[in-house]
């Protein structure tokens, strides 16, 4: 990287440690799993790894429910383990950042357990917690984006507590000082022990509305999810007051001025509102949060007209931030499964790392998004997301995304000596990273050979994005950095295409990415089914 901070362009792998590789047999993943295949990482030339949470829980919600900040589940290893990974990340130049879950704990965490209690003890007020209405019904109207009404009861103190997910995740309340205060301990304790970054989940959702007013009602053609299932009652509402509430602004300055603490770290906040990218660029900035990424690509639409807009409508709001962008997590379908359809082919899985690999700001990509792995079709027996078994059978939750790494198309695919906690789809066997190492065509040589020459182009890294006006399916950009300047065009679909350049655009093409490329011919560019072309301008 040619950048003072190391975080501006960088690609972060995001690592699922359940999936990755289970070192002990139980059939979970684990931290020992990644500094087991910690060189597989270094050789996709990654800057950085986002580990999926590993702290203390009883894993209602796979570790976003968290029970204790500052230990490793026994599940994935020890605080030892950890530090060992990071020593091993360091060592071959690899950054990490580590998920925080801020805005709620889980059920057994020790913070609730004594808040439950009654309505005077010392964490009395850590939660948020209210009366019913004179009828015994919950408070507001506000909803859970799990399902169902967002208010638990509790017998102990004959009150309501707010949980925005799951019920076994109890939401903190920040407008107690105590929690804000003791929210930046548990984030320094990480950053004492060396972490490069925080990705920190729905950041957004730390403060609630203390007047606790309803949310209004959203019209039926308005609901539309982001980030969650369409036919979910929670997009029945305008969230506008069980998240993204102004006061959250000044704790993420508190935040920024402890992380300035501490040399070239760096935070990443999830975002997810009723406009994210607005709520992104009001959460990011100098005093504020480093990067920032929503859902906006993680949707269904994979059009030339949706992609522009919605980078274009960022630019806009924020043309000072820094973004990030992911097209895959472990929340959503995979994208070669949402964005190819019965297609899901090596070239468009190639084509798709390259392309949000060459947007402006940093990437987010997801383990397996480098193999080309399709969306795995769990059936309901086997499921285990809380969230799908709920929505069961108009979706089918998130475990299709999140199935374990096949590591070869042996036993367990290598993932585990164990019965994997999640089936392996057969699809994924034939996508295994031993079969890919041999073959100079796979998705993951052409992912690595593409990620090893943008590391070598400062243009795409931290250049500025400026959009060419096209017609389906030609995406089209410049990149421009300094005195350079360079062209990126994608045909977004599997037939032949030709687009011609504008007439003042004098281009010379540029190769050694590896991907399927155009050819140019006296200003007619041929693209051939999810062909790409790279060019330098003069």
């Amino acid at each position: 990287m040619t950048t003072a901070s190391w975080w501006r362009g960088a690609v972060i792998y995001q690592v699922y440690p359940r999936s990755f590789l289970d070192t002990n047999g139980d059939g979970v993943g684990d931290l020992p799993g990644i500094v087991e295949k910690i060189d597989y990482i270094a050789r996709l030339g990654v800057d950085a790894i986002w580990i999926s949470p590993f702290f203390k829980s009883p894993m209602a919600d796979f570790g976003y429910d968290i029970a204790d900040y500052r230990d490793v589940d026994p599940l994935f290893g020890t605080l030892d383990d950890f530090d060992r990974l990071l020593a091993q990340a360091h060592a071959r130049g690899i950054k990490v950042m580590i998920d925080q879950v801020l805005s709620h704990t889980s059920v057994e965490h020790a913070w609730f357990q004594e808040s439950r209690q009654s309505r005077d003890n010392d964490k009395a007020d850590w939660y948020v917690w209210a009366d019913a209405r004179a009828d015994g019904t919950p408070p507001n109207n506000w909803l859970s984006i799990f399902g169902g009404v967002a208010w638990q009861w509790e017998p102990r103190r004959e009150q309501y507590y707010l949980h925005n997910f799951l019920t076994s995740q109890p939401d903190l309340n920040f407008h107690c000082p105590a929690v804000r205060q003791a929210t930046l301990d548990n984030v320094a304790f990480w950053l004492d022990r060396g972490v490069d970054g925080l990705r920190l989940d729905a950041i957004n959702f730390c403060y609630h509305d203390a007047q606790l007013r309803d949310n209004p009602a959203k019209p039926a053609h308005l609901r539309v999810g982001r980030g969650f299932s369409a036919d979910n009652p929670y997009a029945y509402q305008y969230h506008y007051y069980n998240n993204t509430q102004p006061e959250t602004l000044e704790f993420m300055e508190a935040l920024r001025a402890l992380m300035d603490r501490y040399p070239d770290v760096a935070a990443l906040g999830e975002f997810s509102s009723e406009d994210s990218l607005a709520t992104m660029a009001e959460y990011v900035g100098r005093q504020r949060l480093h990067m920032g990424y929503s859902f906006e690509l993680l949707t269904d639409d994979f059009s030339v007209d949706y992609i522009r807009g919605t980078i274009e409508n960022l630019e806009a709001k924020m043309p000072h931030g820094w973004p990030c962008w992911a097209i895959s997590n472990h929340d959503v379908e995979r994208a070669v499964s949402r964005w190819g359809g019965g297609e899901a082919s090596d070239a468009l899985a190639a084509q798709l790392v390259a392309l949000v690999c060459s947007l402006r700001g940093s990437v987010c990509l997801y383990q397996g998004e480098e193999l080309g792995l399709v969306e795995a079709d769990v059936p309901y027996e086997a499921l285990q997301d809380p969230y799908g078994i709920s929505f069961w059978p108009n979706f089918k939750g998130r475990d299709g995304c999140r199935t374990p790494l096949p590591w070869t198309d042996g036993h367990n695919a290598g993932f585990s000596t164990g019965s994997p906690w999640l089936p392996i789809p057969e699809a994924h066997r034939a996508r295994s990273i031993e079969a890919q190492e041999q073959d100079p065509a796979s998705v993951l040589n052409l992912s690595r050979r593409f990620l090893a020459w943008r590391r070598d182009l400062p243009t795409l890294v931290e250049g500025s994005i400026r959009f060419l006006d096209t017609r389906e399916p030609v995406l089209a950009f410049v990149r421009e950095h300094g005195a350079d300047a360079l062209l990126v065009a994608f045909n977004l679909s599997a037939s032949d295409v030709d687009w011609r350049l504008p007439d003042d655009m004098e281009a010379s093409a540029l190769d050694g990415h590896g991907l399927v490329a155009g050819t140019l011919d006296a200003g007619e560019l041929r693209l051939p089914p999810r062909g790409v072309f790279f060019a330098r301008l003069s």
